[in-house]
């Protein structure tokens, strides 16, 4: 398995002495499951905007990191969590008014048959308990994924997210479907297929299905969301064999595709359960899940959930205040606006760079294929990670993704400027001039 845009060990010796040391502490206390960016770290001590400083006063240009969706430190943000912290924290077992209204915002941002809200601390929680629900419901433990998809790191989740590697023992059976890779009329046709041959392979494993597990921009794959509506048949097919859908808007929603607030909706569906996090909170350990009454009633009725920190009433004020912020700063239009002239640039250099094989964008959210100069049936990992070290070498912080670890994945913050766009093109139009060994 690709390890993408992964610290490699063995180089240790060739950092600085303070880095040398903070990773060797770091691997004696923290084990080695945990993952650092970069061939050479960066230490990073201060925030904010789209902007990072390290230890050393270098400024980057965060565009990758979608967890401060809203800019880091935003100061609406920060001062509403330093009220409420200072006021009150408690769970939701004592009656808030606060946390009701703060639903009832939420829902509204949502399609109409999502008239009911749980919250938990964290995606994978969130993902956790839609497929705990699926099963409650459907008496099924067959759940389809794609082959490359990322949903989280509890047991049931990381056996739903085959780009962490062997997933180990888990009460679902997961099927998975190549990623809607493509723009053109066929692609839904083709996902739908796949769907359908991944439900008959259940069937002839007596395994019963339970639900429909999407990314809405299958970030994880590569970054797919074009055309618009594509999944309507997928959706169709999963609902004809008893599967509940679940649409994933971890990293596709609160407003990042800029054509609407949530991934799904831009394909004109109406999922039975949407699982959201990271710029839930815009930093902020604030996570949830709604659904259709009907669902969570009857689980509710058999089945106790609690989550001691999950719709705490500092992230009742937080969530809020980032409502406010994405209606007040008018953050939808900015990511259009933006990921538009973004998009525009990256297929400059695309003409001017035989490196890019395809830039697909949706608002802020865009994905960039490198493949080989000679050849661009080919993908490109070794000049991919070569490009993602050196943009952080000239300021700029990105990853990767896709199965064949040649997809750039750029998420910066909802406030970039024009100007922002513009300091990323020229260092990535730097990097691709100075690809080479290939």
């Amino acid at each position: 398995m690709k390890t993408i845009n992964a610290f490699d060990p063995t180089t240790l010796g060739s950092l600085p002495e303070r880095r040398q040391s903070l990773i060797r502490r770091r691997e004696a206390l923290l084990g080695p499951a945990y993952r650092l960016f970069y061939q050479d770290p960066v230490e990073l001590v201060r925030g904010q905007g789209v902007w990072v400083w390290d230890a050393e006063g270098k400024r980057y240009l965060d565009a990758y990191n979608n967890v401060v969706s809203l800019g880091h430190c935003h100061p609406h943000v920060v001062q509403a969590l330093q009220r409420q912290a200072a006021t009150l924290n408690t769970h939701t077992r004592y009656l808030n008014e606060a946390l009701l209204d703060y639903a009832e915002r939420l829902l509204a941002t949502h399609h109409p048959s999502l008239d009911r809200l749980m919250f938990t601390c964290t995606g994978s929680e969130a993902n956790d308990l839609a497929l705990r629900l699926a099963q409650f419901h459907t008496g099924g433990s067959g759940v389809i994924v794609t082959d490359w998809a990322y949903h989280g790191v509890t047991q049931s989740t990381a056996a739903c997210s085959p780009s962490l590697g062997p997933p180990g023992a888990s009460p679902l059976r997961v099927y998975t479907v190549p990623a809607p890779s493509g723009d053109g009329e066929g692609v839904g046709a083709a996902f739908a297929a796949g769907i359908e041959q991944a439900i008959l392979r259940m069937q002839a494993d007596g395994v019963r299905p339970a639900a429909l597990l999407v990314d809405t921009l299958f970030t994880s794959d590569g970054v797919y969301g074009a055309p618009p509506g594509f999944l309507q048949a997928a959706v169709a097919c999963a609902r004809a064999a008893g599967m509940l859908v679940i649409a994933d808007e971890v990293q596709p929603g609160f407003g990042r595709t800029g054509s609407h607030m949530w991934g799904y909706q831009r394909h004109g569906i109406a999922p039975d359960m949407v699982t959201m996090g990271k710029p839930m909170g815009n930093g902020h350990p604030l996570a949830g899940l709604c659904a259709r009454q009907d669902l969570l009633d009857a689980f509710g009725r058999e089945t106790r959930y609690f989550n001691t920190f999950g719709g705490n009433t500092v992230s009742a004020a937080v969530g809020m205040a980032v409502l406010d912020v994405l209606e007040g700063e008018r953050l939808l239009a900015n990511a259009q606006a933006q990921g538009a002239y973004f998009s525009q640039c990256l297929q400059v250099l695309a003409r001017r760079h035989a490196w890019i094989g395809d830039v697909r964008q949706f608002g802020l959210f865009l994905g960039v294929e490198l493949v080989h100069e000679a050849d661009p049936h080919r993908p490109a990992p070794e000049a991919t990670t070569q490009v993602v070290n050196g943009m952080k070498s000239r300021g700029v912080l990105i990853s990767a993704c896709s199965r064949s670890a040649n997809v750039l994945k750029i998420r910066p913050p909802l406030v970039l400027e024009r100007g922002h766009v513009d300091f990323f093109i020229e260092a990535l139009d730097d990097c691709l001039q100075g690809l080479s060994g290939f």
